[in-house]
C-alpha cells in the first residue's frame, strides 16, 4: 500500500505539475492552496441537504476549480501532462443560474451582512475566500503568465455565491440582515 505522506514537503517546499520545487508560501502556492479551500467550501454547501437541487452545479463548481487549480500548480512552460481547460461557458453557466435565481428573489434594497440561517453563513464564507482566492491570483498574474479565464471564473463565482446566499435565504425563510451604518453623533 502506497503511503500518503512522501516527507518531501518537510523542508518547507512542494513540487508543481512539471516537477519544479518550490517554497510552499510561493505566490502559486498560496493561489492553489486558496482555490483549494474553496474547493472544500463549495464541498459543505454541496452536502447540505437543502441544496440537494443544485448538487450537480455545486459539483461542477468543483470540478471547475480542479480544473484551474491543476493549472495553477503547473509550471507555465509545463508540456508534460495535457491539463484539463477552462472555458468561456463555464463562466456563462454561473451566469445562467445567477439570472435565474434573481428573478426568484426580492431586489437588493441594501448591504446584507452574512448570517440568518447557517447555509447562508457557509455561502458567505465561500464567498469571501472566493475573492481571497482572485486576490491571489492577480498577485500571481503580477509575476508569471495566468490564464485570464481563471481570475473571470474567480469574479463570477464569487457573485454567484453571494447571490447564492440571497437565494437559500428566500427558500428558507431566513430573515436577510440588512446592514444599518450608525448614525454619525
Amino acid at each position: 500500500m502506497a503511503k500518503i505522506y512522501t516527507k518531501g514537503g518537510d523542508k518547507g517546499q512542494t513540487s508543481l505539475v512539471g516537477g519544479t520545487r518550490i517554497s510552499k508560501d510561493h505566490d502559486k502556492i498560496e493561489a492553489y492552496g486558496t482555490v483549494d479551500e474553496l474547493n472544500a467550501w463549495i464541498g459543505v454547501l454541496a452536502d447540505a441537504p437543502e441544496n440537494a437541487g443544485r448538487k450537480a452545479l455545486l459539483k461542477e463548481i468543483q470540478d471547475r476549480l480542479f480544473t484551474l487549480g491543476a493549472e495553477l500548480a503547473s509550471e507555465p512552460e509545463q508540456t508534460r501532462k495535457k491539463l484539463p481547460e477552462l472555458f468561456e461557458s463555464d463562466i456563462e453557466l454561473l451566469e445562467k443560474e445567477m439570472d435565474s435565481y434573481t428573478e426568484a428573489i426580492p431586489p437588493l434594497r441594501a448591504f446584507v451582512l452574512p448570517g440568518g440561517h447557517p447555509l447562508v453563513s457557509f455561502a458567505h464564507v465561500a464567498r469571501t475566500v472566493a475573492r481571497r482566492a482572485e486576490r491571489q491570483v492577480i498577485r500571481l498574474s503580477r509575476s508569471e503568465p495566468v490564464n485570464p479565464l481563471i481570475i473571470k471564473y474567480l469574479n463570477r463565482l464569487s457573485d454567484y455565491l453571494f447571490v447564492l446566499s440571497r437565494k437559500i435565504t428566500e427558500e428558507q425563510g431566513a430573515p436577510e440582515i440588512s446592514w444599518t451604518p450608525r448614525k454619525q453623533e
